[in-house]
């Protein structure tokens, strides 16, 4: 099997009546007729599981059904969603948690997402900067009324007065600090332009980082689960809504079927493993061999607070592979390793003679500490005890922004930019006042941002690089690069035709990048 199988897989299931909102269509979701039913299942469910629709795109396969997973655009695990139920005038749909990742053209329209009934305006949660404490309420505001009362704000003077305040901390000059906050509190807002959404964000972590309160909240944020049962997953609409976990998961399942198609016993371990959602359509190609699949062996390393997140340990990813071992009559094992990552050691693994291996970094690794927090430099040291398991194929994904080592105010400065060119693509997505819009930015997003600007030390967890600095890790730790396939490649620039035509791909090496205008944000190597 190779990538090209793969991907046929993913084009051709069974049931072409699956439908997904598109990007487009769900930007409309709080305005359209018809009706949403949402109804929790027994087992959570995540963003990374869904797939996507454009207007003249429709998912053709249903062998996912039920399977999800867990994950952030950091690689956190923070939420559950379930199952929805669209009904419309003139048909009904049910959207599945999990569907192949790549679509199939046709020339149906997809349609409009809505509420049961029309909703009020959501109440607007504003940000408290004087407690430093994340976001609470303290008054309602509908935003209608807000966006009446508020003053325009061009973007550089937002962006101008961010780092004036960020320039103060930096030297210390608390007074001053403190008075340019205040001033900056009438230039944000969570729901007005994409640079007033991230100032109120970037603006609570400056203030948690003067009162020493960034942990605290970063640590609440990341295992905050949704409010009620009512809310979609905040995740699944940000995997809906943006391209950015489609490319990765495709970019790293390309390159294994690619490395791995002439194997009959394979080995995956998967250093963020969360609901085991990446691998649900790999399996299914697997499964189809001509010469019949081959025996094929799971090993998923997770963390307690993403065990957290996902609402029961790894036995529930073992019973969805189990469950897909039957349903595709292939044989699947899998060892679930409930450790962080950079305490696993090859004993733990249990290689054995004979297996193909292939290892998985999705959005994960830039959460091990390196020579700049630890002396023994877990980084390195985890790609190292890698490279001497001899895999035939390691997959990397990570966010493209130089965070790790740099001063406080680079990495203000970085963010700043970075998360700038996110709350942009969003933005041509969901409405500005958008309570779906609020959630996702402030769960899925602002954990991270308050992160990276609020915390030192041990206690930043957010430490990306760029490319380039994984190469020079990666190559130390004697990797040599796999380019991607070609065919890869193209079926992701196919990926993107469902997006604004603002997202971005860069060949770059034999790596890609997927960027937002002329920001770079997602990079997907793979290396032997």
């Amino acid at each position: 099997m190779d990538s090209h199988q793969l991907f046929r897989c993913e084009l051709t299931g069974a049931d072409a009546s699956r439908k997904f909102p598109s990007p487009r269509t769900l930007a409309y979701s709080e305005r359209a007729s018809g009706s949403i039913k949402l109804g929790l299942g027994n087992s959570p469910n995540s963003p990374l599981s869904s797939q996507f629709d454009c207007d003249t795109l429709s998912i053709l396969s249903n062998s996912q059904e039920q399977y999800s997973s867990t994950e952030t655009i950091s690689g956190v695990s923070p939420s559950q969603y379930s199952p929805l139920e669209i009904n419309s005038s003139s048909e009904q749909t049910h959207i599945h948690p999990a569907e192949s990742i790549q679509p199939q053209l046709t020339k149906q329209r997809s349609r409009t997402w809505s509420h049961e009934s029309r909703m009020e305006p959501p109440a607007v949660i504003q940000p408290q900067y004087t407690s430093g404490r994340f976001p609470k309420a303290s008054h309602e505001v509908h935003p209608e009324k807000r966006l009446r009362e508020m003053k325009e704000f061009p973007e550089s003077d937002v962006k101008q007065m961010l780092i004036r305040c960020a320039e103060a901390l930096s030297e210390d000059k608390i007074n001053e600090f403190e008075m340019l906050v205040q001033e900056a509190r009438a230039s944000v807002s969570i729901i007005g332009e994409p640079i007033q959404h991230l100032g109120a964000y970037m603006l609570e972590g400056l203030v948690a980082r003067k009162e020493s309160s960034g942990t605290n909240i970063y640590r609440a944020l990341r295992c905050q689960k949704p409010a009620s049962k009512e809310l979609l997953s905040y995740m699944r609409i940000l995997y809906d809504i943006c391209p950015y976990f489609k490319f990765g998961y495709m970019a790293a399942n390309g390159a294994i079927a690619e490395a791995l198609r002439h194997e009959d016993r394979i080995h995956i371990i998967d250093f963020q493993i969360a609901q085991g959602t990446q691998w649900v359509t790999l399996i299914q190609a697997l499964a189809a061999r001509p010469g019949g699949p081959p025996h094929v062996r799971i090993t998923g390393i997770d963390d307690a607070e993403s065990e957290y997140a996902r609402g029961d340990g790894l036995q529930l990813v073992g019973k969805m592979l189990s469950d897909m071992s039957k349903k595709f009559n292939i044989p699947l094992e899998f060892n679930g390793l409930p450790v962080f990552g950079p305490d696993v050691t090859r004993e733990m693994l249990d290689i054995r003679p004979g297996e193909a291996l292939a290892v998985n970094f999705t959005l994960q690794l830039h959460h091990t500490p390196d020579e700049s927090v630890d002396v023994n430099n877990p980084r390195d040291g985890l790609l190292r005890m890698v490279k001497g398991l001899s895999p035939k194929v390691t997959t990397l994904v990570e966010q493209e922004s130089n965070t790790n080592t740099t001063p406080f105010l680079m990495r203000f400065l970085e963010t700043l930019d970075y998360y700038y060119a996110m709350f942009e693509s969003i933005d041509v997505t969901l409405p500005r006042d958008s309570k779906q819009r609020i959630n996702v930015e402030q769960h899925c997003l602002a954990k991270d941002i308050v992160n990276i600007i609020a915390c030192e030390g041990k206690e930043r967890v957010e430490r990306h690089e760029l490319l380039g600095k994984w190469r020079s890790r990666l190559t130390m730790a004697g990797f040599k690069p796999l380019p991607l396939s070609s065919y890869v490649n193209s079926v992701i620039k196919s990926l993107l035709g469902c997006y604004s035509d603002k997202y971005t791909l860069v060949e770059k090496d034999g790596a890609m990048l997927l960027g937002w205008k002329d920001r770079n944000l997602i990079s997907a190597s793979a290396w032997h």
